[in-house]
């Protein structure tokens, strides 16, 4: 069965005019959830990251699987406030205002590789934010994996030459 058929269509959420993605029967599915974390990790088992930039908080359901694929760690981006130590962080537009990010000061080095990973590729904000984050401490954004690209909201234009993957394109 394709992933894609454990993909429920929510109408009208979170707004009228909007059909979500629910994630929420591919997550109730041992046999799914596997397939998923495989799909997502094999365009970077010949070359795998050092590290998987988590972005919250769907990110984070794929993130820790994807790491253990891959063999390296896990590093949280959240909302700012979320994080217990020193954070940097980025400011990023959104269509009415702005938004922020935060990750842990020192939990990137220079240098290194970091695959960005969420659940859902759409506007591509969120992400290009994410890769400015990584990119402020010196490591380098070698690519991002989504369980879902939505293509027609254009989120790759966003993020310019970055490569990337997903398990599952509407």
């Amino acid at each position: 069965m394709p992933l894609s058929d454990h993909i429920r269509d929510v109408p009208d959420f979170p707004k009228p005019g909007i059909v979500f993605k629910d994630i929420s029967p591919l997550l109730a599915s041992r046999e799914a959830t596997r397939e998923a974390v495989r799909a997502m990790a094999e365009p970077y088992r010949a070359n795998p990251p050092e590290a998987i930039l988590a972005v919250e908080a769907r990110g984070f359901l794929f993130a820790v699987p994807l790491a253990m694929e891959l063999g390296c760690g896990v590093v949280l981006v959240r909302k700012p406030g979320k994080l217990p130590a020193a954070t940097t962080a980025v400011e990023y537009a959104l269509e009415y205002g702005n938004d922020m990010l935060e990750m842990h000061a020192d939990a990137l080095t220079k240098g290194q590789k970091v695959l960005i990973v969420d659940d859902v590729l759409a506007t591509g904000g969120t992400v290009a934010a994410c890769a400015d984050l990584a990119r402020q401490t010196g490591a380098e954004v070698i690519a991002a994996a989504f369980l879902i690209e939505l293509t027609f909201l254009n989120g790759r234009d966003k993020l310019g030459d970055l490569p990337v993957s997903a398990a599952i394109t509407y």
